[in-house]
């Protein structure tokens, strides 16, 4: 069995975001980059599916700058056995993903598909499920737990009134969420044989898709600054200032 896990290189989470000078998006020069959470619990639960014996190759994808080829070092290091890398220096939106990924699927054939639920910079939460539509594959989102057995997914997904369970045929894409397991760090060992790991360089034009956006950021801007709050000395002049002030009540 082969695994594609997909990842992609954001700021990282513990950076406090900044909006570029120009407003065309947030600052991301000089700022620290890393691997998406959510997509780090794919590669974990790839790499714990060859652990258990039932993968026997998981192969890491990323799709943007060559600078991505670090996010795919650390990939390689938690345990993955290649990666490939679809270079691009156009801003990468949804469709692109999932169209670049289906490209790098029907190259490389695996029967499962992981990615991360959503990616923290965009939040569109979109590229799972328009890849397992390109693909007309079945699809298990926002995956708090995962079973292979049989040529099957047992998929455990978290739904407003509780848990959902979907029993998916391979070949499957799957998208998983925070409480599917906890990844682990790479360590000193694991970096340096990562070192030695091949990464696998293509483009757009190779594969033959189109990546262009198709959608335009007009501009980004920081929230309103909150003002601070009013002390009232009874109901009657709460519900005054309600109806007067803020006129959120008639």
């Amino acid at each position: 069995m082969k695994i594609l896990a997909a990842v992609k290189r954001v700021v990282d989470y513990n950076v406090r975001i900044r909006v570029a000078s120009d407003e065309s998006g947030v600052e991301t020069n000089g700022v620290k980059m890393s691997m998406n959470p959510f997509d780090e619990i794919a590669v974990e639960a790839g790499v714990q599916l060859k652990e258990a014996g039932i993968a026997a190759e998981l192969v890491v994808v990323s799709i943007g700058p060559a600078a991505c080829q670090e996010t795919l070092k650390t990939a390689l290091a938690m345990g993955a056995d290649r990666a490939l890398l679809v270079e691009t220096e156009v801003e990468v939106q949804p469709l692109a993903a999932a169209t670049a990924i289906k490209a790098i699927v029907e190259r490389e054939a695996p029967d499962l598909v992981l990615l991360g639920k959503q990616a923290i910079d965009d939040d569109s939460n979109q590229t799972g499920q328009m890849l397992a539509a390109l693909l007309d594959w079945p699809q298990g989102t926002f995956a708090s737990g995962l079973n292979i057995a049989d040529g099957k997914a047992t998929v455990t997904r978290e739904i407003d009134g509780g848990l959902e369970t979907l029993l998916l045929t391979l070949p499957a894409v799957v998208s998983t969420d925070l409480r599917l397991n906890t990844p682990r760090y790479a360590t000193l060992p694991n970096i340096m044989k990562a070192k030695k790991k091949p990464i696998e360089r293509s483009t757009p034009e190779e594969l033959g898709i189109d990546i262009r956006p198709r959608q335009k950021m007009l501009s980004v801007s920081e929230p309103p600054v909150r003002t601070g709050g009013v002390m009232v000395a009874s109901a009657a002049e709460l519900v005054d200032k309600l109806r007067n002030a803020a006129k959120v009540i008639p």
